[in-house]
């Protein structure tokens, strides 16, 4: 199951990590209101509006925008909250926002990039980080695998301060920022363990122009095998942003994944079905 940021983030301040805070409205008469609390909560002038939909990209798609007073803030929710964002993980077809979140705004100094997700291979939960943050992790392995720093967690142990010092380390920060990343990498695999969620990833993480390192955005799937052991976090889920046809399979406890083309192949046995693909291919 996925989640939204705002709700990624609401996740991560339970476990204590310093997210960029914000709210949500989905109607567009609420945008106003909802721009003047953040401003007035936060105690600034300019904001962050972001479109809520389950898909990355959201910024180069044009559905993150910066707004440094409260008109540009009220035009940029009014042009977001019902567009079709169009991302390179929705597709062509794009996919409607249905909610805006306005967020305080930071001044950035450094972005990084921190993830956990499972290695199947090695049977272990592997911690990434990268001085690179902002950027595609699919791109960033191709093009600069260098600059990715990777920790592998025993399931038996847990992660470790000193694997925390690792990753804090990796991304060449120092004085109270590596203490502060270090305490986030913890919480943050603290989080990942307690709510069996598939991947958490951060990215950006930043670092401000005060020393501080704040989330900046939150990517969180979670196990759906899993939920019975999470009333709060199933009640989440947004139906809207799945498909349909999903759905209506999961009411019927089926797996059903969507897939490109318009030929299927029903056969009865897995070395079967792929000669079956590879000769129709």
């Amino acid at each position: 199951m996925k989640i939204h940021e705002y709700q990624g983030k609401k996740i991560f301040a339970d476990y204590g990590m310093p997210v960029q805070d914000g709210y949500v409205f989905e109607k567009i008469e609420d945008a106003e209101s909802t721009i003047k609390k953040v401003q007035k909560d936060f105690n600034t002038e300019d904001v962050i509006v972001k479109a809520q939909i389950h898909a990355g990209g959201r910024g180069k798609g044009g559905g993150v925008k910066y707004s440094p007073n409260f008109d540009k803030a009220l035009e940029n929710a009014k042009n977001i909250l019902g567009m079709n964002l169009v991302t390179h993980q929705t597709g062509e077809k794009g996919q409607l926002v249905r909610k805006v979140y306005v967020t305080e705004a930071f001044d950035i100094a450094e972005e990084y990039y921190a993830a956990i997700t499972l290695d199947r291979g090695k049977g272990m939960d592997v911690f990434m980080v990268s001085s690179e943050g902002g950027v595609e992790i699919e791109k960033m392995a191709a093009e600069t695998p260098e600059k990715i720093v990777k920790v592998w967690i025993d399931p038996l142990l847990g992660m470790k301060s000193f694997q925390s010092r690792k990753l804090a380390y990796g991304l060449g920060l120092t004085g109270d920022a590596f203490k502060a990343a270090m305490k986030i990498f913890m919480q943050m695999y603290h989080a990942y363990q307690s709510i069996d969620a598939t991947i958490v990833e951060v990215n950006p993480l930043i670092l401000t122009t005060d020393g501080r390192v704040i989330v900046l955005d939150a990517k969180v799937n979670l196990d759906d095998n899993a939920l019975f052991r999470h009333k709060d976090i199933a009640e989440m889920r947004d139906l809207n942003e799945e498909d349909p046809n999903e759905v209506e399979a999961a009411q019927f406890n089926l797996n059903y994944i969507k897939l490109d083309g318009n030929v299927g192949c029903m056969v009865n046995g897995a070395g079967l079905a792929m000669a079956t693909m590879d000769i129709i291919k």
